[in-house]
């Protein structure tokens, strides 16, 4: 049953309907909506642990898998997962885990080349409104064709950056070597084909490997590929549609779309496995101007990224390739469910003192952050109180009473801001203008309505906060 279907009456019929409380949830109908939301595993469920109970509990997965399979490269906390996604369509439940990027190497580049790249790649980060962006994964491609120097290359990558790692040979001998120089890592291993399947899956198979199967731009022969994988004992596969830009970008995105939905609209087994996208592939022809090559790049990993990509094989290292990318991928991997938000509270800018001035805001990250931001770059002095408004803007918070004046006050006595300072002065935002009198009565301070906009907020100061009144 496809995931926006499932009730959580569905699942309800089938836990032990014990109400024991040892999940956590007031009763099981409780547990049965967070399962059905995929906030909580089955394992929570002691109960459904008893043996006697397997048979409830084989039901309630197959009801709760994922229609695309998780599938883990790397191992220990850097590990990454692919796939796990149970709709094609974010607003229809969520989407879990974020398209990973990794960046390519190859085993004819110099040690230095090398170890810019890799330098490179640990150290891109972007700090997003509270969140931080970063890289996922390294590729390194046998262009050499050249076992000894692949395993060298592969060791090397591995020693310094401890990332996971796509291993890339057609050659089942290269790769061999290649795999020997991390037994035990986990890397994903780039790729069966029609022609070298058998050699690739025993390799899978005795390192404990996952495996892309490949078949560019050929569906049916792709689906009979991993149809052969899994019946050879893999277990773990990745779906390499082909990936080509310009005149064949239409039937990539076509490609992409089709598989995700076959796999979860029509309940698909054999094409339920995360999709692989090579945007690398608009380097085989480089253009006059590498920036060329790049915009191609960048243009059609950020269409993979809407279309459904799990894991992204890149060539460029540019900042302004690679920025907007790991943002439109925050934004697409959010949860619609919960707006971003962040702690409430009373944070201090600067150093401010008994006579600094108060401004209020909402706890939506973007606004938090936007606030935040606009206060450090003036340099400015104050306290700043963070109203729980459930992850709402100012504006959608006054509209939908989340932030109201008995929310202000509240916020003002639970932070003890009046132990800070020693007027009764609280700048509002000017889009909480409407509530500024309540605010005044409810609570005994002072309500200032501020700028509309918190970038008004150093102008606003200057000519209208004034310490020594009260």
């Amino acid at each position: 049953m496809p995931a926006k279907e499932l009730s959580p009456i569905d699942v309800y019929k089938l836990l032990p309907g014990t109400n024991c409380r040892e999940c956590g949830e007031t009763n099981c109908m409780a547990f049965a909506a967070r399962l059905v939301n995929r906030e909580v595993p089955l394992e929570k469920c002691p109960p459904l642990m008893d043996p006697r109970n397997k048979p409830l509990y084989d039901k309630l997965w197959d009801l709760l898998r994922p229609p695309i399979r998780a599938v883990e490269v790397g191992v220990g906390e850097g590990k990454v997962t692919l796939g796990g996604e149970y709709v094609v369509y974010r607003h229809e439940l969520t989407y879990f885990h974020p398209t990973t990027i990794a960046i390519d190497l190859n085993d004819e580049m110099t040690e230095e080349e090398m170890e810019a790249r890799i330098k490179a790649v640990k150290e891109f980060e972007y700090e997003y409104i509270g969140m931080k962006l970063k890289l996922d994964m390294l590729a390194i491609r046998s262009t050499s064709n050249d076992p000894s120097r692949f395993e060298a290359a592969v060791r090397k990558t591995w020693e310094a950056s401890k990332m996971p790692l796509i291993l890339c040979s057609l050659d089942p001998t290269v790769m061999e070597q290649g795999l020997a120089a991390v037994p035990d890592k986990r890397p994903l291993i780039y790729a069966a084909t029609k022609d070298n399947w058998r050699e690739m899956a025993e390799l899978a198979i005795m390192y404990g490997c996952p495996l892309v199967a490949s078949s560019p731009f050929d569906l049916k022969g792709l689906k009979s590929l991993t149809k052969t994988l899994l019946e050879y004992g893999v277990k773990d596969i990745v779906l390499d549609p082909g990936t080509l830009g310009s005149e064949g970008l239409g039937e990539t995105l076509n490609n992409f779309t089709a598989l995700r939905i076959a796999a979860i609209d029509r309940g698909d087994d054999l094409l339920g496995f995360p999709l692989l996208g090579t945007p690398i592939t608009v380097w085989s022809e480089e253009a006059e101007d590498p920036i060329i090559n790049e915009w191609n790049e960048a243009m059609l990993a950020s269409a993979l990224i809407v279309r459904f990509a799990d894991a992204l094989i890149m060539h460029s290292i540019s900042g302004w390739v690679l920025l907007p990318l790991v943002i439109l991928r925050q934004n697409i991997y959010t949860d619609p469910r919960k707006p971003v938000s962040v702690e409430p509270g009373i944070r201090s800018f600067g150093s401010p003192n008994e006579l600094s001035p108060v401004l209020l805001t909402s706890n939506f990250a973007l606004t938090y952050y936007t606030v935040a931001s606009d206060i450090e770059s003036a340099k400015v002095d104050c306290h700043l109180v963070v109203v729980d408004t459930e992850g709402l803007s100012v504006e959608s918070a006054i509209a939908g009473r989340k932030m109201t004046a008995e929310t202000v006050a509240e916020a003002l006595k639970n932070f003890r801001v009046g132990d800070l300072v020693k007027h009764r002065k609280l700048i509002l935002p000017g889009r909480a203008a409407r509530i500024s009198g309540e605010v005044e009565e409810l609570s005994g301070w002072r309500a200032l309505v501020g700028p509309l906009d918190s970038s008004g907020i150093p102008k606003f100061l200057s000519e209208n906060w004034k310490p020594e009144m009260d």
